[in-house]
């Protein structure tokens, strides 16, 4: 017998406003007993841009146990899976009767929050960013001329996790695409592999920015919604006061140009940076 017999999983829509938008993630629960190639199989199987797996049914000196995987590799975090997780967790392991709880991702621990608006929250990690010397490599991988980029914003890199890619509006941003040349060129300078591009203007008056994620060498030809960059983002537009002094509460827009529409909610100052949104179960079984 396969050491997947008999696992139950889910699959729940992240930063959606409705059942089959936003970011699916399939949550597979009792993994303890899998390898770690069994889990990145899973993922590879599910195809999802994250599959994570609740290794125990409690939690270890108050922290629930995860790993989070994308088709290609693992990751120490991401922000979808950890807030898809821990609404799992809440449900199935806590009765829904818990404000917070803490997961052990590979970045150490991670708070999530539950509101009583519906919205669920993380606390982003520190983002570490740093100029990216090369900003015409970064806009070449996105298929766009340099005069794309935004004039005063400066291209920055969460360590080696993602690349944040300011661009002029909106139509630069919706032009954007992958253009396999020049995204090796940027990978082969040690630049991150993961594309954040963003700008102002959106499909609704009542939210703020405009994203897009790509990030092909992980097996996410584009990303519908991107919670470990959005909260980065925040820290970003606090350091460089896009919005001004003090702190920033707005709304992202994501996923639409893969009819996947996902809206994320991020807060920052000078602290940190809290990234929120809705999380709907649509599918559960079994392993066989």
């Amino acid at each position: 017998m396969s050491s997947v017999t008999g696992l139950s999983y889910e699959v729940l829509d992240v930063f959606a406003e409705a059942p089959l938008q936003g970011n699916p993630l399939a949550v597979v629960h009792g993994a303890a007993r899998l390898s770690t190639g069994e889990m990145q199989a899973i993922a590879r199987e599910t195809n999802l841009s994250e599959t994570s797996f609740v290794l125990h049914g409690a939690a270890r000196d108050g922290a629930f146990d995860v790993r989070i995987f994308t088709p290609a590799r693992e990751l120490p975090y991401a922000g979808h899976p950890t807030l898809g997780t821990a609404f799992a967790i809440r449900e199935a392991l806590c009765g829904g009767a818990v404000d917070s709880l803490v997961l052990r991702l590979g970045v150490g621990l991670v708070r999530v929050r539950f509101g009583d608006d519906g919205l669920v929250w993380l606390e982003s990690p520190a983002a570490g960013l740093v100029p990216f010397p090369a900003p015409e490599l970064a806009v070449a991988a996105l298929g766009l001329p340099a005069a794309a980029l935004h004039p005063t914003l400066p291209v920055e890199s969460a360590g080696d996790r993602q690349l944040f890619v300011p661009l002029r509006d909106l139509s630069r941003l919706d032009a954007a695409y992958v253009e396999p040349a020049a995204y090796a060129k940027l990978g082969a300078s040690g630049a991150p592999s993961s594309l954040y591009c963003f700008a102002r203007g959106t499909r609704d008056p009542g939210n703020h920015f405009s994203v897009r994620l790509f990030a092909p060498a992980s097996g996410v030809p584009e990303d519908p919604a991107t919670g470990s960059a959005a909260g980065w983002l925040g820290a970003y537009l606090v350091r460089h006061r896009v919005l001004g002094d003090g702190p920033i509460d707005v709304r992202l827009e994501q996923g639409h140009a893969i009819a996947r529409p996902s809206l994320l909610h991020v807060r920052a100052d000078k602290d940190g940076s809290q990234v929120g949104g809705r999380v709907i179960r649509v599918a559960r079984g079994e392993w066989l």
